[in-house]
C-alpha cells in the first residue's frame, strides 16, 4: 500500500506540480485547497505526511498544525511547511507549532522529493 500524501494548497500550479511529481514517485496524492479543507480531509484520510502552505483561506498553514498537534488522533502525521514565507521568525514559528520541516517557495523539486521520503522514513 503506497503512503498517503495530502497537497494543502491554494496556489493550482503549485498543486498540479506537487500531485504529478509525487503520484511519479508511487505515492497516493490528495489535495485541498484551503486550511478549513485540509483539516477535513486529515481528519477524514488520514494521511502519513502534509505538505501544508503557510498563506491559504479560511485557515493558515500555521493553523493547521497547530491543530494536527493538539489532536491526540492525528498529532503522528508528518508535516513539511511549504511557503514563500522564508524569514527565520516565520521557519521558527512553523517548526515551534510542530511542523517536521520547511522548504522555502520557490523550491527544488529534487530537494522535495528527497525530503519528503526521509521524513515518511521516519514514520512509526
Amino acid at each position: 500500500m503506497s503512503q498517503k500524501i495530502l497537497v494543502a494548497d491554494d496556489e493550482p500550479n503549485i498543486v498540479i506540480s506537487l500531485e504529478y511529481l509525487l503520484k511519479r514517485e508511487g505515492y497516493t496524492v490528495l489535495v485541498a485547497r484551503d486550511g478549513q479543507e485540509a483539516l477535513e480531509a486529515i481528519a477524514r484520510e488520514k494521511p502519513d505526511l502534509v505538505l501544508l502552505d503557510v498563506m491559504m483561506p479560511k485557515k493558515t498553514g500555521f493553523e493547521v498544525c497547530q491543530a494536527l498537534r493538539a489532536s491526540d488522533d492525528l498529532q503522528a502525521i508528518k508535516i513539511l511547511m511549504l511557503t514563500a514565507k522564508g524569514r527565520d521568525t516565520d521557519v521558527a514559528k512553523g517548526l515551534a507549532l510542530g511542523a517536521d520541516a520547511y522548504i522555502t517557495k520557490p523550491f527544488s523539486t529534487r530537494e522535495l522529493v528527497l525530503k519528503v521520503a526521509e521524513l515518511l522514513r521516519q514514520s512509526p
